[in-house]
């Protein structure tokens, strides 16, 4: 083709038919997404139904990238044996030059054929734990949140929330951490964990009592998360076939060198747990204190100094 007196080596008629057919097929394919999109979204405005229409915008952004790459080869490669070889090639070089995007790509599909987590999951992925705010072919963001003292201290970047709140990071992960590590989902299945909060007592201390106002603390805190939580551990045990722990609260004990551990067990939504538990360990010392109980603690007792002789070489030279 020439143009201007400049003749333009292998851009002839044809080539410039199927590259005005490629960004026609391709402004098509992305029309159609967005009228899907706005047509899923105004159907459910009033429902707000954001994880719809996240998995609406990812099922259209696959199908729009496949129906790409099926167009391109339609219009570029009409002969198969063509198509092959050039496929082929392209693989080669996929596996070589992009390893890892090949790899974040297959964890993509995996994280959505497998179910492992959506949107709004509160995971664990990485070393990262918070809740997922976004998901993309190669990259999943987290909400970052806190975890206790002695996790907090081994990690890096450090962590300040001791707690299972947000820090305020968000952390990007690459999917292909799901072919390397296991991902931890606490809200996929159950969105309910059993949380346990440990209370040392003396064992001159009158345990009953001890014992009893823990289960009070606990039960007045969660047990209506025990009862809502029916339909979802129901559902659970009767897809998995596992009997799962009983959600009303219960203390188990264990003995001790220096005191009796008194540990409650109970049922919690995953969100919130701070709270829950900072109302709870209120009500037990508050009742602790009613009834004359007191934590235990580590002491050390001392009830004889040893004798200690001084003998001095020079007595004559002492000098107080």
């Amino acid at each position: 083709m020439d143009l201007a007196g400049i003749r333009f080596l292998g851009f002839t008629t044809d080539v410039a038919a199927r590259a005005l057919f490629s960004v026609g097929a391709i402004a098509l394919i992305v029309v159609v997404r967005l009228i899907v999109i706005v047509v899923v979204r105004s159907a459910t405005r009033a429902d707000s139904n954001e994880r719809l229409m996240f998995w609406t915008r990812q099922g259209t952004s696959l199908a729009a990238f496949v129906l790409a790459l099926v167009a391109m080869a339609s219009i570029w490669f009409d002969n198969p044996a063509r198509l092959t070889t050039a496929a082929g090639f392209a693989t080669a070089g996929l596996a070589i030059a992009a390893q890892w995007a090949v790899t974040a790509f297959a964890g993509y599909l995996v994280i959505m054929r497998g179910q492992t987590f959506t949107v709004g999951d509160r995971i664990n992925m990485g070393g990262v734990r918070g809740d997922v705010i976004a998901l993309s072919f190669l990259q999943t963001r987290i909400l970052e949140m806190g975890q206790p003292p002695d996790i907090n201290e081994q990690e890096s970047p450090g962590m300040w929330v001791h707690a299972r709140q947000f820090s305020g990071r968000i952390v990007t992960v690459t999917n292909d951490k799901v072919f390397d590590e296991p991902v931890y989902n606490f809200t996929r299945e159950l969105p309910f964990i059993w949380e346990e909060l440990t209370v040392p007592v003396s064992y001159q201390m009158d345990r009953a009592r001890a014992e009893e106002i823990l289960l009070t603390a606990a039960r007045e805190s969660t047990e209506q998360h025990a009862r809502t939580s029916e339909p979802a551990r129901k559902a659970f045990a009767a897809k998995y076939r596992v009997e799962l722990d009983h959600p009303y609260p219960r203390v188990y004990w264990r003995l001790s060198d220096n005191w009796l551990e008194l540990t409650v067990r109970f049922l919690v939504p995953e969100h919130g747990v701070r709270e829950i538990k900072d109302t709870i360990s209120r009500r037990i010392l508050s009742d602790f204190d009613t009834a004359d109980i007191e934590v235990a603690s580590a002491m050390l007792g001392i009830v004889e100094l040893p004798l200690v002789r001084v003998k001095l070489q020079n007595p004559g030279e002492w000098r107080s």
